[in-house]
C-alpha cells in the first residue's frame, strides 16, 4: 500500500521561514530511518504558496490564480510517499516524526494512494498498458 504523508503548512512556512539546522538534522535522520526500513519512495518540501499558482477549471475555461492562497491550514508544506503494509504502519511512522513546525501546533495528513486494482473494470487492459508505458518512461527520465 502506498500512502502520501502530507505536512500541513504553517504561517512560518507560508512566510518562507526556513527550518533550523536542528530540525533539518532531525528530519534528515528520520528520512534516513525511512529509507533504511525500505518504505521511503520520495519526499520533499514545498515553497510557499506565494510562489505558486492554481488553475481553475470550469467546462472548457481555464483561469490561473496566482498565490499566495488563504487558509494556511489547508495548504501543504511538504510530503513523503511511502510504501507500507497498512494505514496503521503509516500512522506509527508519522508518530515517530519530528514536529515539522517546532514552536507551534503542526498537522500531518495520511492519505492512501489509489492502486490500479482500485479502479475496477473501468481500468481496461488498454489503460493498464498505457499506465505501464507512462511509468516506464518516468523511470527512464
Amino acid at each position: 500500500m502506498r500512502f502520501m504523508i502530507i505536512v500541513k503548512a504553517s504561517p512560518d512556512s507560508e512566510a518562507g521561514v526556513m527550518p533550523s539546522e536542528e530540525l533539518m538534522t532531525a528530519m534528515g535522520n528520520f528520512n534516513e530511518e525511512l529509507a533504511k526500513a525500505g518504505i521511503l519512495i520520495d519526499c520533499d518540501g514545498l515553497q510557499p504558496s506565494s510562489k505558486g499558482a492554481r488553475v481553475r477549471f470550469s467546462g472548457d475555461q481555464r483561469t490561473v490564480i496566482d498565490g499566495p492562497f488563504a487558509a494556511t491550514k489547508e495548504l501543504i508544506a511538504g510530503y513523503w510517499l511511502w510504501q507500507v503494509k497498512s494505514k496503521e504502519e503509516a500512522i506509527e511512522w508519522v508518530k515517530r516524526c519530528p514536529n515539522p513546525m517546532p514552536g507551534t501546533e503542526a498537522e500531518i495528513e495520511i492519505r492512501q494512494v489509489y492502486e490500479a486494482e482500485d479502479f475496477g473494470t473501468e481500468f481496461t487492459p488498454q489503460l493498464r498498458e498505457q499506465e505501464e508505458r507512462v511509468r516506464a518512461q518516468v523511470k527512464k527520465n
